[in-house]
């Protein structure tokens, strides 16, 4: 095995995500269809005596509040790993972002640990993907997949193809925690979920990316709440996207656009909004998402 290598940690949007109702858990019952971008962090994994994470950005904390930490914790316990690691985090994805950059390092922390600490490639760790973090397990697959349950049970599906992407993120931080509490869900019965999950479905099963009402059910209390973001859809919509969408619980917009052309003008527009991070990304489908991790 290799005493040192490097993970890119990529980023995924929401292109639809629908907030179907309250569990007996507490927890809400979602429907999402997740998908990986070309957008990433880069995570750099390093045999060592004790176990340390770094990073290029110092907002990111680097203790135990830091999911990379919490996964190894997590994989050392479970498989009594007395071994650490050096590992040093490159950040690119907006955090937060409603990009899912947390829940991928802790995904790719995963992957890279046990590949560092040359654990058996047959061990489960989609438990402890759960265990982290709703969007967390959906990082141990890539491409297009649905996610069911709080987001954790993940299937994978047909997946799209978009070359010209664009995500704008601007600089407001939205709390997951309270968009969940703006949103008025009732409290589902299992035949009320299963009802509403088969019509998902079947709107999942011919979504287009560029037809297609892209549904997010954060955007109207997100939007109430931080005006700016509306914008920065309605923007991208006005400078020639043929769908935009809010991904996650936000900030960030993505876009889709039929030409590369038309993309690059509405970059060149953005330029203008100098507190606005714009990224031009491309779909990561399954078979990529799994090469550039070196999985079988």
């Amino acid at each position: 095995m290799q005493s040192a290598f490097t993970l890119p940690s990529f980023a995924k949007i929401n292109w639809t995500l629908r907030i179907l109702g309250k569990r007996g858990d507490g927890f809400h019952e979602l429907f999402t269809v997740f998908q990986t971008v070309s957008l990433h962090d880069t995570i750099s994994f390093a045999e060592s005596g004790a176990l340390e994470l770094t990073c290029d950005d110092p907002a990111i904390p680097v203790d135990g509040r830091n999911l990379i930490l919490k996964a190894a914790a997590i994989l050392r316990a479970r498989f009594g790993v007395a071994q650490g690691a050096t590992i040093h985090l490159q950040k690119r994805i907006p955090s937060p972002g409603g990009l899912g950059g947390g829940s991928s390092n802790a995904a790719i922390a995963l992957i890279g640990l046990a590949r560092l600490w040359e654990l058996d490639e047959g061990i489960d760790i989609h438990s402890i993907a759960a265990e982290l973090g709703s969007d967390v397990a959906f990082f141990l697959y890539g491409g297009t997949a649905l996610g069911t349950g709080r987001g954790e049970e993940i299937e994978p599906i047909e997946d799209k193809d978009e070359p010209c992407m664009l995500i704008v993120t601007p600089q407001i931080s939205v709390s997951t925690r309270d968009a969940f509490g703006e949103i008025n869900a009732p409290t589902l019965t299992n035949e009320a979920r299963n009802h509403i999950l088969s019509v998902c479905r079947e709107e999942a099963g011919s979504l287009d990316p560029r037809l297609s009402v892209l549904t997010n059910d954060f955007e109207r209390t997100v939007f109430s709440a931080h005006p700016e973001i509306e914008n920065v859809k309605n923007t991208l919509l006005d400078l020639g996207a043929a769908n935009a969408a809010l991904s996650g619980s936000g900030a960030s917009v993505f876009a889709v656009f039929e030409k590369e052309e038309t993309r690059q003008a509405a970059i060149k527009a953005l330029d203008l909004a100098s507190t606005w991070r714009k990224f031009a990304v491309s779909t990561i489908s399954r078979n990529k998402y799994r090469e550039a991790l070196h999985l079988r």
